[in-house]
């Protein structure tokens, strides 16, 4: 599919039929295009679009590199990440003749958002340029948006692991939930990191590539601000890799204490009902002259000494704060 938006006075307005109004059109956006629609776009424009196995392609110059005065750039980026089950694709962005054109096969919140924002207010999309950079940022403030909504989950992750539950500190805690918590976001983490490296790798040929056009200073300047940006986001990533990293310690360190824990309650019951087991093994005894057995206080003895040989352990114990 085909999108066409052409400029209105610094809106993006989308048309129909965009490829009857090539003159018009600043912005093809190309989603799940078939190879038809790439081979149609590719001749009137004079270039060879992207194939889906050339985008994923992981070399720097299979992603940034100009053809007849065109720069082609390719970044990943995500999408779906609300679910478990993110999705991680190349997009291709294109600069040609003062158009810009994206071909992408997966849908990022960020181009949705973009398309119906730059409609209704003006953000000085007058050439695909300065589109490009429109869209840009908006791909670095959805990934902004993603990294604060993962800090709020470690941080309520953080809570759940080190607040006590003092109503019921034994198998308080679902441990295995929190481990496939943590494991979500670190899996999350490390794929905006991938998609931020190769964003800056973008942002700096742009750079270059703007450097080589009549554009404006305020647009360079636009993309040097992007670049410390998403540098500053590549940090903040990094910071978060070392709060999973010590929230994933925490986790097995809790789940050893109360293991070490459940041990200890095993070995003092152990111990408490060792002295009665042997007392009651000892009476136990099948022999036919035991004095014990003609005594008519025989029982209650053997009973409140099995009784005392339990709780004086137990006192003991105590007494040691062992418990």
């Amino acid at each position: 599919m085909i999108k066409g938006y052409v400029s209105d006075k610094g809106r993006l307005v989308s048309i129909d039929s965009p490829m009857d109004h090539m003159d018009q059109v600043i912005w093809f956006d190309l989603l799940h295009p078939t190879l038809d629609e790439e081979l149609m776009l590719g001749r009137r424009l004079g270039i060879t679009l992207p194939t889906r196995e050339d985008m994923e392609e992981i070399e720097i110059s299979s992603r940034l590199y100009f053809e007849n005065d065109a720069a082609f750039m390719t970044a990943t980026l995500p999408s779906q990440v609300e679910g478990d089950s993110p999705i991680l694709a190349p997009v291709s962005f294109i600069l040609t003749d003062h158009r810009l054109v994206t071909v992408r096969y997966h849908e990022p919140r960020s181009f949705f958002t973009f398309a119906i924002h730059a409609e209704k207010a003006a953000m000085g999309c007058t050439s695909g340029e300065s589109a490009l950079v429109a869209l840009l940022e908006a791909v670095v403030d959805r990934l902004a948006d993603i990294l604060e909504h993962g800090a709020r989950d470690l941080d309520k992750i953080s809570r759940d692991i080190l607040q006590q539950d003092r109503r019921s500190p034994l198998r308080s805690k679902d441990f295995q939930h929190l481990l496939r918590e943590i494991g979500l976001s670190g899996d999350l983490t490390s794929d905006i990191r991938d998609c931020l490296a190769t964003m800056e790798r973008l942002v700096g040929f742009l750079g270059h590539a703007l450097g080589q056009r009549k554009v404006t200073k305020e647009l360079k300047e636009r993309v040097k601000t992007l670049s410390r940006d998403i540098r500053s986001l590549a940090d903040y990533s990094g910071f978060m890799s070392q709060k999973i990293t010590f929230l994933l310690d925490a986790t097995l360190g809790m789940i050893s204490i109360e293991q070490n824990g459940i041990i200890k309650i095993l070995s003092v019951a152990s111990v408490v009902f060792l002295p009665p087991t042997l007392i009651a093994s000892f009476y136990g005894m099948n022999f036919q002259y035991m004095p014990e057995l003609e005594s008519p206080y025989g029982y209650p003895i053997a009973f409140g000494a099995m009784v005392l040989s339990a709780i004086l352990p137990y006192l003991f114990f105590k007494y040691k704060k062992w418990l």
